[in-house]
């Protein structure tokens, strides 16, 4: 059996062959679809990229988006997928294909119709997941080199979204909602303690990941462990931040629908005395 044999011809430049090793793939390249027909065998070195789609729904949604996008576009979307693997040295979960690919095709043209889309959890995503936006500018960079459009930084944080959410292999829904919520969490913080927090402290830095480590920990239903009389001293000595830690809690597990250790109030409670006590 042949490398590659042509099972279907999207457009010129992209076609649906069947791999003798790994079943049906997608495979790129520079006129590789011109005059093709369905059964004819290919050399692989005349494919640029070829990448998988196992599941059946990611293929079907992908193919659905094929038609829409220019080769251009569709060859850059590739190459920065191929880097963000490179980048992560990660196994990434395969829905990036349709999701970044989808995400990309609209904000290019948003843009291109002078929209700007806002992204209300920027400065979480930066301080959450540093990796992650590292890669997505350097996805940025790479799309504007290889086509000329400049992505604004708001976009950053919704690429770093996309690759979070395929490195963990998580549904980007869950992720945005765990932003959203981190994001409640610092408003609330903010309206008790009556304080702005600078958000590009390293207090701030160490409180969001605080919490998105708490989520995790309460999704996962694991407990840390209780610190000894050390609840009873701050409850006495920081009672305001104390009390706030645990509206904070309250929040959480209404929002998660998952019980919270009490012992996450300790950790809480001095995160927030530090925010505090930097209070002007």
């Amino acid at each position: 059996m042949a490398d590659l044999i042509v099972q279907k011809v999207l457009n010129n430049n992209v076609l649906i062959g069947e791999h003798s090793s790994y079943g049906e793939v997608v495979i790129i390249g520079k006129g590789i679809g011109f005059n093709r027909k369905k059964g004819e065998s290919i050399d692989q070195s005349h494919a640029e990229k070829t990448f998988v789609l196992k599941n059946e729904k990611e293929q079907e949604n992908y193919l659905k988006l094929l038609p829409f996008i220019e080769t251009d576009l569709l060859d850059t979307i590739i190459t920065a997928i191929h880097h963000i693997k490179k980048s992560t040295g990660a196994e990434l979960n395969e829905h990036i294909h349709v999701g970044l690919t989808d995400h990309l095709m609209f904000a290019i043209k948003r843009l291109s119709n002078g929209l700007e889309m806002k992204n209300p959890f920027l400065l979480e995503t930066k301080a959450l997941y540093p990796m992650e936006y590292s890669t997505a500018r350097e996805v940025v960079t790479l799309i504007e080199e290889k086509i000329g459009v400049y992505l604004p930084e708001d976009e950053i944080g919704f690429i770093a979204l996309h690759i979070h959410s395929a490195i963990m292999n998580k549904e980007l829904s869950d992720v945005n909602r765990h932003s959203q919520l981190i994001t409640s969490l610092v408003e609330l913080i903010e309206d008790q303690l009556d304080i702005k927090i600078d958000k590009e402290s390293i207090d701030y830095l160490r409180l969001v990941r605080h919490l998105r480590f708490a989520i995790e920990r309460i999704n996962a239903g694991e407990t840390v462990e209780e610190q000894g009389n050390i609840n009873s001293f701050l409850k006495a000595e920081y009672p305001i931040c104390y009390n706030l830690s645990w509206k904070l809690i309250k929040v959480m597990q209404k929002y998660l629908q998952q019980p919270v250790y009490d012992a996450e109030a300790v950790y809480l409670t001095m995160h927030l005395q530090r925010l505090q006590k930097k209070k002007i």
